[in-house]
């Protein structure tokens, strides 16, 4: 029972990081039909960029390590979303009259480029994260020992992808966003600014893929320029899952792809985690091919 347990605590977790990746490409997918392939490289670009804001500035050292992590959290999230927008006005806005096609190769071409552009500055070895940012405890729930840094992940996860789904569905941009991913046309007949639009999913999107690049770093103490490939083929997997263009579709399916990687690992072999997720992602295209939640065209988004 507590190795179910902290498999399933372990699953959630990861859930959660692969679902606020998968945020990013299903709300960019909801307004403009478009798979964001280098979206996984603005991951690794997070992860990156917090690893070099804590060699360079010690925030830990000045503000200590939770406000210092919460301050780097902000600043990863911000420059990440600002590439995110760059992204968007050099290889996707001037296609976007241009037959679909052209956009897909564009964002295959910007993965490329990103990846490298990583593996020039940064260098094709492992970087390693300090060890002692937050403290190595562990949480008694249930009589199980849970590290924090767990809960952690999991609460960050779930308040980001709460505060993601009420600002979609509570405010004024997150209504126009709704409206353009109904039917851009439409929107702009209404006043809606669908470019300005745009702009902000580039902007919220890659911003949660930034977050999730520096909770893979904190969590697992290492990263590598490759590492947006996989984690972006398994979120993409995980918006597949709940429904792409679907938001709660891409929150559950990452923390059920999550969930059950953890568990395929740990009860069939570790050497089968990754295909176990991409066996999950041929069931649902082969018998859901719409997803768990995807059924509710009018919510998409």
């Amino acid at each position: 029972m507590e190795e179910f347990f902290q498999q399933f605590t372990n699953g959630l977790a990861v859930g959660g990081i692969y679902a606020l990746i998968a945020l990013g490409y299903t709300m960019v997918y909801g307004v403009l039909k478009l798979i964001n392939f280098a979206h996984g490289d603005l991951f690794t670009i997070g992860a990156y960029l917090g690893l070099s804001i804590l060699s360079s500035i010690g925030l830990t050292e000045h503000v200590g390590n939770i406000t210092g992590v919460l301050l780097l959290a902000v600043m990863v999230m911000a420059l990440v979303g600002i590439i995110g927008v760059v992204l968007d006005r050099a290889a996707y806005r001037p296609l976007r009259e241009s037959p679909r096609l052209s956009a897909v190769v564009s964002a295959l071409g910007a993965s490329i480029f990103l990846q490298n552009m990583v593996m020039l500055i940064y260098g094709a070895r492992f970087q390693v994260y300090p060890q002692d940012i937050l403290p190595k405890v562990a949480i008694h729930i249930f009589g199980v020992s849970v590290p924090l840094m767990r809960i952690l992940i999991l609460m960050t996860s779930i308040i980001l992808m709460l505060a993601l789904y009420f600002f979609i569905q509570k405010t004024r941009i997150g209504t126009a966003i709704r409206a353009a991913a109904i039917d851009q046309g439409a929107a702009r007949l209404m006043g809606i600014d669908v470019d300005k639009v745009i702009m902000i999913v580039f902007l919220i999107g890659p911003s949660l893929g930034g977050a999730a690049g520096l909770m893979v770093g904190l969590y697992y103490g290492q990263i590598n320029f490759t590492m947006g490939w996989v984690y972006g083929l398994k979120a993409f997997t995980a918006a597949i899952l709940g429904g792409i263009g679907n938001i709660p579709g891409a929150m559950m399916g990452g923390i059920l792809l999550g969930v059950i990687e953890a568990m395929g690992a740990a009860y069939l072999s570790i050497a089968w985690k990754d295909a176990i997720a991409f066996c999950v992602l041929i069931l649902i295209l082969m018998f859901r091919p719409t997803g768990l939640f995807g059924e509710r065209v009018a919510e998409k988004i």
